[in-house]
């Protein structure tokens, strides 16, 4: 099964448009599928091996849609008594819009509406994240992602995403059939689905983007991430 990719037919969430009650219902829809669907619970398996009680850390969070991943950061954080800042970026204004509302007890996190490619912080990170976002881009782009990512961190990078095969598929169709049915989640999920990398493309463009010695793992519910520790970023 190849991946199936046309950069004429973005996503529908990728394209430009004002807060609609459609867009806010598919957040909620994407946050809930991160909640239950692995997403979440990858982000905290490494949260716990890389925020230590006291620690600080300045954190990079790439297309954040609503920023549900800076808030579960921040939450244990708080937890572990852990200081974070954190820059969360999304290119769409929308739904940065909707971002900054959920997050207003969040002051530790700051939303911003920058294209990745563009943005140039004054400082480096010392996490950068991105999750669920590989799979908007082309193969090339991809790589650019993954180039970045790597600028802009001092130390730490996780990269997570679907993992491509039969099953996802046959479970993306099955939940968006039965369960989260609104128009733009049905199909932006679908379409998801037959984008994502496969296990061997998604180590391939890692390789591409000049990452050596990096780490990448299947995680349970059609996940995968790929990342570098600071000891691991020569």
């Amino acid at each position: 099964m190849k991946r199936q990719f046309d950069p004429a037919l973005p996503e529908l969430m990728d394209r430009p448009q004002p807060v609609t009650r459609e867009l806010k219902r598919d957040l909620a829809n994407l946050r809930s599928l991160n909640r239950w669907f692995g997403s979440h619970r990858l982000v905290r398996h490494f949260l716990r091996r890389w925020l230590k009680p006291n620690d600080k850390a300045r954190i990079l969070d790439v297309a954040t849609g609503s920023g549900d991943i800076p808030r579960l950061i921040v939450d244990h954080a708080r937890r572990q008594n852990v200081s974070v800042h954190i820059d969360a970026i999304d290119q769409q204004a929308s739904t940065i819009e909707i971002a900054r509302g959920l997050s207003a007890d969040y002051p530790e996190i700051d939303s911003c509406c920058v294209d990745l490619f563009e943005w140039n912080p004054p400082e480096l990170y010392d996490i950068v994240l991105c999750s669920l976002t590989l799979h908007h881009f082309s193969n090339d782009d991809a790589v650019r992602v993954l180039q970045k990512c790597r600028e802009l961190s001092r130390a730490r990078i996780l990269v997570a995403d679907l993992r491509r095969a039969r099953l996802l598929t046959c479970a993306v169709y099955f939940v968006t059939a039965t369960i989260y049915r609104d128009a733009m989640t049905k199909t932006d999920a679908r379409l998801s689905a037959v984008r994502a990398f496969s296990f061997g493309e998604m180590h391939k463009v890692a390789e591409c983007a000049g990452w050596r010695n990096f780490g990448h793992q299947k995680f349970a519910v059609g996940r995968q991430a790929i990342w570098i520790e600071s000891s691991s970023r020569a």
